[in-house]
């Protein structure tokens, strides 16, 4: 590399295993800043190649609720934030700005892991006043990311909810997920846990450049093979679906899916709040330039002429002829395999007992 071009070259091609180019400023920092290749920074430097660094960080709470309709659920634990595979549509990027970090490169390479998540449970999960409604796992970020493999705070917070009997409902697009089959597989045989493994497309090269670090789509495929296999409940999320991009393989992804064991289903229509429009607006002209304008004039009918609507009731599914194709199709696709037919699935919330050991006195 000549000096000087590096910039040039990173928007251009985009950094191998990463979804984000750049790391743009997120909304809250006060002071701009702006890049500057000084002819110094080589092909090898960290800049060019970042390193996944991780912070184990003490929380101050563990439960997250909603209240949102559009959302199947209303508890939700993310045991870590910002996430390394990097899917460069994902809608939690914009969280990573109250860190005063950027949505682009660091979301995917500065992490933090919730080092007391399991302690901060318990303790939740012992409150006199607490109602048990099934907990969620992968809301935000991917609980099966790599870094899980090292330092297992999922795993533990699932062998805390088995203790307990407390229902849980899991999404994810890592093959990791297997490793917990061990506890999975006996809460689901007391209706206790469900997972949805979330595949937007089997276009592997796609893939690739969608979602950099995460399990290719045909190991996605087995997974739910081995979910079924060992008794848990498995369903698979098309997300998000993107116009002119990956919407033509939804109907594909549901027959391969029932095929392998998944007996629920889902799909989301993609979001782009706050940093998300210029991050995913960068990515499409980096790799789609022909179709990038496409993309957007459709995401906008989809979304009343904006580029996101986060009003309930149409961010998740967006409005218009285009949407209510998806909804058709998916709503047809779902009965000819058998999908979401009336008891798939459900999670048990009467076997709860308040967990023993601190903040809660064993009766024996």
């Amino acid at each position: 590399m000549k000096p000087g071009t590096g910039g040039a070259r990173t928007a251009a091609a985009g950094i191998k295993g990463r979804g984000a180019a750049s790391r743009p400023q997120g909304r809250y920092e006060r002071e701009a800043r702006e890049a500057f290749d000084d002819g110094w920074m080589g092909e090898g430097d960290d800049a060019a190649a970042p390193r996944t660094e991780v912070t184990l960080v003490q929380a101050r709470s563990i439960i997250s609720r909603n209240q949102s309709p559009d959302i199947p659920f209303t508890q939700s634990i993310n045991p870590y934030q910002g996430c390394e595979h990097g899917c460069i549509y994902c809608y939690a990027r914009p969280s990573h700005a109250y860190l005063g970090l950027s949505p682009g490169l660091d979301f995917e390479t500065k992490l933090f892991a919730k080092a007391n998540a399991v302690p901060l449970l318990r303790a939740e999960l012992s409150r006199p006043d607490y109602r048990c409604e099934h907990i969620a796992l992968g809301a935000n970020t991917d609980p099966y990311q790599p870094i899980e493999r090292s330092y297992r705070i999922t795993r533990s917070l699932l062998e805390l909810m088995a203790e307990c009997e407390h229902p849980v409902g899991i999404v994810t697009k890592s093959a990791l997920v297997e490793r917990d089959l061990d506890l999975l597989g006996p809460m689901a045989k007391k209706g206790l846990a469900h997972v949805f493994v979330s595949i937007g497309t089997l276009d592997h090269e796609l893939m690739r450049r969608l979602e950099p670090r995460s399990t290719a789509p045909e190991r996605r495929l087995r997974v739910l093979r081995a979910l079924k296999a060992a008794g848990v409940p498995c369903g698979v999320l098309v997300a998000p679906l993107i116009p002119f991009l990956n919407d033509r393989d939804m109907e594909t992804v549901l027959e391969r899916a029932a095929a392998e064991g998944a007996v629920m289903a889902g799909y989301q229509i993609l979001r782009l709040p706050h940093e998300l429009k210029s991050l995913f607006k960068d990515w499409l002209e980096r790799h789609y330039p022909l179709k990038a304008a496409h993309i957007m004039s459709q995401i906008r009918q989809m979304r009343g002429g904006r580029e996101n609507d986060p009003r309930f009731g149409a961010r998740m599914s967006g409005e218009g002829l285009f949407a209510e194709l998806q909804e058709q199709r998916f709503r047809l696709a779902c009965e000819r395999h058998g999908l979401n037919r009336k008891g798939r699935g459900e999670l048990d919330t009467t076997r709860f007992r308040p967990p023993s050991g601190p903040g809660q006195l064993s009766l024996f």
